[in-house]
Formats: C-alpha cells, structure tokens, sequence
C-alpha cells in the first residue's frame, strides 16, 4: 500500500468500505505492508485505507473474566458486548527477569503425579509439549479448575487452531464445574484466518500482564 505518510508501525487501519480492520506491519521506503484481520475477499485494489492513530491494543476489564473473545477483544459468545476505555497494547515488552517479584509460591496443578515430581511456581514458565491427543489440554483444564477449587490464580486460556465444537466444550465443562467465572478464553479456530491465530497468543499475554 502507498499514500499512508507517517503511519507507525503496529498502527490500526481501516481497509475499503467495509472498514474491514488490519494493523502494519512493515514500513518500505515508499510502500507499506499490511495484514488484515478479515475477509479479504472484500477488500479490491483501489479501496482506500484509513488511519486510526491507535497502535493495535485490546481492551481490558474485569467484565471479561467468564467471556470468551477473540484476538481482537471482541467478545464472540452470547452474553452482553464489553464496553472498556482502558487498554493495553498488543506488542508490548515485557517486564525484564530482575524487576519481576521472585518466585516463592507454588501452583498445584491438581495432578498428583506433576505436583509431587515437578515443582511449579506462581509467575514461572512451563511447557507441556506431547503428541496429539496425549492429554496437553487436559493438563490445562485440570488446572484451571484445581485453581478454582484450591487456588487464587486467574486463568486465561487461548485456543489456536482449534475447532469450533472443541472450544464450546471446554466452555461448557468450566461453566458445568463452576470455573468459567476466573477464567478468560481467547479463541482463534481452525476457521478464522491466519492473522488472528497469529494475534490471539499475543492478546492473551497481554491480558496477563
């Protein structure tokens, strides 16, 4: 795209008339590249594109907890639409290691056999890593709802890739178990295109944080 002088990097855009979003990415010397978070069949060669001024956020409030959104913010289940003034940008650095609070209290996961051979922290980094189908979403699940039986942690679980059907489980299971109320989910199906998916882990930790 060319003509959008002074545009920053990571700003939101409003592609055609359909106003269809889209955030940049990389500034050329003349030119800049965009990628759109919608249907790009709607979108033709010659449509305008608008500046917003506003570097790609997502909203944050304590409304969201119990919601199911999508990379955007946007919540997508059947409750009311959360309305936020306070924000956080997506492409934020994260606090360093030093200026971060030590990790001293543990997490249990609820499973016996990791909570006994792997200790695990409050603010520490662990990945589950496995085949499919050996039981990765489960340890999560298990989690979180141990976190509401047990713990005090808010949990926040981004689906990527997954099914539709998949993610309405899950909802439905932490509703049924009445821990849907501490717990935030950013979906990206298998449906939606390949920005979102790449956008949503991003909106996740920026909820977080």
């Amino acid at each position: 795209m060319s003509g959008l002088l002074g545009v920053l990097s990571g700003e939101m855009v409003h592609l055609g008339v359909s106003k269809i979003q889209g955030m940049v990415l990389s500034l050329e010397y003349n030119t800049v590249s965009v990628v759109i978070f919608g249907n790009d069949v709607f979108v033709r060669q010659g449509d305008l594109v608008r500046r917003t001024f506003v570097i790609m956020s997502i909203p944050l409030s304590i409304n969201l907890f119990g919601r199911v959104i999508d990379a955007l913010g946007n919540t997508i289940d059947t409750g009311p639409k959360i309305v936020s003034d306070v924000t956080r940008k997506v492409d934020t650095k994260a606090i360093g290691i030093i200026p971060r609070q030590s990790v001293r209290e543990p997490m249990q996961t609820g499973i016996k056999c990791i909570d006994s051979m792997t200790p695990v922290g409050c603010g520490q980094r662990e990945l589950i890593i496995g085949d499919r189908q050996t039981g990765k979403t489960t340890i999560a699940i298990d989690t979180i709802l141990n976190q509401k039986q047990f713990g005090h942690l808010y949990c926040i679980y981004v689906a990527v890739g997954q099914k539709k059907s998949t993610i309405a489980q899950i909802v439905n299971f932490l509703k049924k178990n009445d821990a849907l109320g501490n717990t935030i989910i950013v979906s990206a199906t298998s449906s939606e295109p390949a920005t979102l998916q790449f956008l949503a882990p991003y909106s996740g930790c920026a909820i977080g944080e």
